[in-house]
This record gives structure tokens, C-alpha cells and sequence, in this order.
């Protein structure tokens, strides 16, 4: 995971904005599929959004656990939304 600075918080905040969620994560959790799922959408795309839908006690641990898994940064939460980015290989 990259660690960001407030400025490039800011700056991906801004640019995930108009952004609509790509994944919804439902009562299954952390399936095998879903991660697939993340790890397509983040190599298409470096900033993602996912709506948590039915985790919202756990929802930071699950968010958490989700960028380890994917390598991700976590940008941000705004209510049941998470911001995830990870830069590009190449």
C-alpha cells in the first residue's frame, strides 16, 4: 500500500467524485469472486469506488482487510462508499 499525503488525498477525492461504484459488496462478504472482481476493475482503472451494503458495523475492518488483500489504498469512506486506488504497474 502507498502511503498519501493530505494533498494527493485530496487531488483522488476530487477526481473518484463523479465516479459511480463498481462493485457492491452484499451479505456473501469477501468472496473469491468479488476480489477478482476488485483486482479487474482496479487494473482497468486505477480509482475505484465500493459500496458496502450490509457491513455497515464493520465496515473500516472489511475495508481494511480488502486493501491488504488487493494491495490497495484506501482514499476515503463517505457513508457506505469506500475509495480505493492503486497505481498502475507499469
Amino acid at each position: 500500500m502507498i502511503k498519501l499525503s493530505n494533498s494527493q488525498r485530496q487531488y483522488l477525492r476530487r477526481m473518484a467524485h463523479d465516479l459511480r461504484p463498481t462493485a457492491q459488496l452484499g451479505k456473501l462478504g469477501l468472496t473469491p469472486a468479488f476480489i477478482a472482481s476488485i483486482e479487474q476493475e482496479l487494473n482497468a482503472r486505477e480509482l475505484i469506488k465500493v459500496k458496502l451494503m450490509d457491513f455497515r458495523d464493520q465496515k473500516q475492518a472489511i475495508i481494511d482487510e480488502l486493501c491488504s488483500t488487493v494491495d490497495a489504498t484506501h482514499v476515503s469512506s463517505i457513508g457506505n462508499t469506500a475509495i480505493l486506488y492503486r497505481e498502475h504497474r507499469d
